[in-house]
């Protein structure tokens, strides 16, 4: 099946928006805007298995990050700010400013979900509620950084090692290495099923772009600098979440084993938080669709 199938009646597009960036998304829909923005190693058809559901409340817009997808992959520089969550989240808030919403609710998922936190706190009066999908802050994450962790998502440190080693490596064997990080995420390590094959297919096309994978590695390279001196900054200045979030984990996804995800969240956040533990692996748009798309709706009823 096609993606254009799997999304119908939704329209694909790519726009440059104010920040010099072409970004590729779909919308569609109707209701209120909800912005849902993908994680890594995705695109924005993670989002196909709920979307058709949230379209019946919301206007779905629902973009590949910069580096990613179809999205333009702009060059890097010494200190990655290119690919920072900072550079990111602008993207976004200038494509939704396109499209005629200044405030809108959104929902992200691994990096998107960490670009999301970013906007949040740099553009407050933008975000009026956040649903976070399996991470915990950036942050908070390297502080607590254990030998668990570092075996388990050993990519945050294999990713962010200097240009062109670990490009060099993936390129290799692309698809390996992507269905390889996928499938053991997932909360039955040796299943592909939970991904549909149209969105496979699509993950396999973009990871075949050096491109692409240079423009991963260096997210990854800002998350281990430029983010971390900025989340620095809003921890020195008292900056915190302001807008009600949301958030939701894999129960079976080990990296967040023996972590206290609301207590952690809500360190970092003066208005409210709420969440709870899926039963799935770290893919909960695509393990758990009915239930992520429940709590999706409930939040934001």
């Amino acid at each position: 099946m096609a993606i254009a199938s799997l999304f119908g009646a939704f329209r694909f597009e790519r726009r440059k928006v104010a920040t010099g960036v072409a970004i590729a998304f779909r919308i569609g829909g109707e209701g209120p805007p909800l912005l849902l923005l993908h994680g890594m190693p995705q695109s924005h058809v993670m989002w196909a298995k709920v979307a058709p559901r949230l379209a019946r409340r919301f206007t779905l817009v629902m973009p590949d990050l910069r580096g990613y997808g179809d999205s333009d992959k702009p060059p890097t520089e010494a200190d990655h700010a290119p690919y920072s969550f900072r550079a990111m989240a602008e993207d976004q808030v200038a494509l939704m400013e396109s499209l005629g919403h200044a405030r809108f609710a959104a929902v992200g998922h691994d990096r998107g979900a960490r670009t999301l936190h970013r906007m949040a706190l740099d553009h407050p009066d933008r975000v009026l509620r956040a649903i976070l999908l399996d991470i915990l802050p950036t942050l908070a994450t390297y502080e607590a950084t254990d030998m668990g962790f570092a075996m388990t998502y050993y990519h945050w440190f294999f990713l962010t090692q200097r240009a062109p080693l670990p490009e060099r490596l993936i390129a290799g064997d692309p698809i390996f290495y992507l269905r390889h990080k996928m499938t053991g995420w997932s909360g039955d390590p040796v299943s592909e099923t939970i991904f549909d094959p149209a969105c496979m297919a699509e993950y396999e096309r973009c990871y075949r772009d050096p491109a692409m994978v240079h423009a991963m590695c260096e997210d990854y390279r800002a998350g281990a600098t430029i983010d971390l001196a900025h989340d620095r900054a809003d921890r020195a200045a008292g900056r915190r979440l302001g807008c009600p979030v949301h958030v939701m984990w894999g129960e079976r996804n080990p990296v967040w084993r023996g972590h206290d995800m609301l207590g952690t969240w809500r360190a970092c956040a003066d208005g409210p938080v709420t969440g709870r533990g899926l039963p799935a692996g770290h893919y909960l748009a695509e393990e758990r669709p009915n239930e992520t798309a429940e709590e999706i709706e409930r939040f934001l009823g």
